[in-house]
């Protein structure tokens, strides 16, 4: 099977199924010389984990990672860094009953017509429990950036089902289990509560940004930073639309409004592009909302086939999540990480003599405009 890596100068390659005995990955391509203990990961797994609170599936998973390679006296070595999290709580009897059935929403169909055979439980290789291991990635790259940077990657809950969220503070986020930017989350919890009683589910928009991002991110045509980013996004289990700054809203405004004007020092007085310009970074902050479909697994029944194509009344049983936007939040700050770190070494690869030359032309020190964020050297 093809297209388990992510990302080239820092390859990320994800294994394991969600019932197997472990999930991880290996990250080629990480700097050496970076502090890393699996205390600089944990806290990014622990923000995504199951079974946290009641809104959430009940397996009951630690997702402890350990460090196997690439790392010796406590720095990265520059050779491949392995990240091991056991799977300690599967039930995969739970999904017997589905082994010869295909579940509507999920990927069960198309991967048994691709591939002549897969896993059952838990969704297998297509399971959201393979986001664990991209975030455990994503955590490596974001120490990397904050070192090098001083990026800062932040995400929260926009809206779920038909209850948008407003914004009040980032620092309300961590505070509750939805990534809520707001104090009171009580009808957040009223409105999940019902849902689950009605065996039911619903989707959820995650905005994510990308604070002191280097400027000159990306290339002009086929390998834009914007489209990286929707790429990455995409890839996130049940991930439906991506959207750029302003992204469809951009649609009903003018010119005259969207267009980011433009002052001295770089400085801008909109965001509409979401910090991305021609696929190149601005240097303001990348902003980013996802929009994630309602939970494929629901207790009521729906009308499938099976292998032998005959028609059948799907159930899914077992734990699941009745969103699993309330989650996501952690894995898509991960994955806008890996985009960035990946054209961060670009570019500091190929236009580093750019940035010599411009300190050279500045009397050797970095121009007021360029800043701290926008040295690659």
């Amino acid at each position: 099977m093809s297209g388990n890596t992510f990302g080239t100068l820092f390859a990320v390659t994800n294994f394991g199924e969600s019932h197997g005995p472990a999930i991880g990955c290996v990250i080629d391509g990480c700097p050496p010389g970076l502090r890393l203990a699996e205390a600089d990961i944990q806290p990014d797994l622990d923000r995504r984990r199951p079974g946290t609170s009641r809104h959430v599936t009940q397996r009951n998973e630690p997702d402890a990672v350990q460090i196997l390679s690439g790392v010796y006296e406590g720095r990265t070595t520059g050779t491949p860094i392995a990240l091991l999290i056991q799977n300690t709580d599967q039930r995969s009897k739970d999904y017997g009953a589905i082994a010869q059935q295909f579940r509507p929403g999920h990927a069960d169909y198309t991967y048994w017509k691709k591939y002549g055979i897969r896993d059952p439980r838990g969704g297998g290789r297509s399971s959201a429990r393979l986001t664990a291991p991209m975030v455990a990635a994503g955590a490596v790259a974001k120490k990397w950036l904050f070192e090098q940077y001083g990026t800062v990657f932040r995400g929260c809950m926009a809206q779920i089902g038909e209850l948008e969220i407003p914004f009040a503070s980032w620092d309300h986020v961590d505070q509750n289990p939805f990534f809520a930017p707001i104090a009171d989350v009580a009808p957040l919890e009223a409105y999940m509560d019902a849902l689950r009683k009605a065996g039911d589910s619903c989707g959820a928009r995650i905005r994510v940004t990308a604070s002191r991002v280097p400027v000159g991110l990306g290339e002009p045509l086929f390998d834009k930073l914007d489209a990286d980013i929707a790429y990455a996004m995409m890839g996130i289990n049940a991930v439906k639309g991506v959207e750029i700054g302003a992204g469809f809203a951009s649609v009903a405004q003018r010119g005259t409004r969207h267009g980011d004007s433009i002052g001295p020092g770089g400085r801008f007085e909109s965001n509409n592009a979401g910090g991305v310009l021609g696929g190149i970074s601005t240097g303001q902050d990348l902003e980013v909302s996802i929009a994630i479909k309602p939970t494929s697994s629901i207790i009521s029944p729906r009308r499938s086939v099976d292998i032998h194509d005959q028609p059948v009344e799907v159930v899914t049983k077992g734990r699941h999540d009745p969103c699993v936007g309330i989650r996501a939040t952690p894995i898509a700050e991960a994955m806008l990480a890996l985009v960035v770190m990946e054209h961060a070494l670009r570019h500091r690869a190929q236009c580093g003599d750019v940035e010599r030359a411009r300190r050279r032309e500045a009397g050797g020190t970095a121009t007021e405009h360029e800043g701290p964020q926008s040295s690659f050297l």
